[in-house]
């Protein structure tokens, strides 16, 4: 496990965290052209809704997760989704997709008036819920894959973070009310985004 202060390496040929296991998942597509990281999505998730540790979330985003047999997951059939990285509760951190290629994390959404969010993002999973502390070890891994991608991305100069909830609002709420926004902006240097109403489904 990675000391608090280690630092984190993101190889931008590959688009790969260095310091992450890999899981490749087929929920996936290329960039459109000209399209860059330009900004960073936090996300909250857990599976069952409430739960944590097993393996689902891994599942879900492998498209190996079982949902006609299991009653708590019939919700998510036929749904197709992914985040580039996971940081579970113990700050473990798993890569499912290459921070170069599209990830389908945002859905509809919407970041400073321009759409699909998912052609210029990196999508950031954490293991949680909207109304329970993350752990703190998530918020050091969160910070330092933060730094690590903007060392790697000259597109991510601007360094802007949002939430789900920012570029899908009405319709998402995670990483939710328990997420300390305030850490990252004295930690960071950034500032909270506005918030934008999108309409439709993921």
């Amino acid at each position: 496990m990675l000391s608090s202060t280690a630092m984190m390496h993101v190889d931008p040929k590959a688009g790969r965290l260095r310091e992450a296991a890999y899981t490749a998942s087929p929920h996936y597509g290329p960039r459109p052209a000209g399209c860059a990281p330009e900004l960073i999505i936090i996300h909250g998730i857990s599976l069952p809704a409430g739960e944590f540790g097993g393996d689902y979330i891994h599942r879900l985003f492998t498209n190996t997760l079982d949902t006609k047999t299991d009653p708590r997951f019939t919700y998510l059939d036929g749904l197709r989704v992914s985040a580039h990285l996971l940081i579970d509760r113990a700050g473990a951190m798993t890569q499912f997709v290459s921070f170069n290629d599209r990830a389908w994390h945002a859905g509809r959404s919407v970041f400073e008036g321009r759409a699909e969010c998912n052609d210029y993002s990196i999508g950031i999973e954490l293991e949680g819920t909207d109304d329970s502390p993350y752990a703190d070890i998530q918020y050091e891994r969160l910070e330092q894959v933060i730094i690590a991608l903007w060392d790697a991305y000259p597109s991510l100069a601007e360094r802007k973070l949002a939430g789900h909830c920012h570029v899908a609002a009405g319709r998402k709420t995670d990483p939710g009310p328990a997420f300390d926004w305030g850490r990252l902006v004295s930690r960071l240097g950034v500032t909270l985004p506005v918030v934008q109403a999108v309409e439709g489904e993921q």
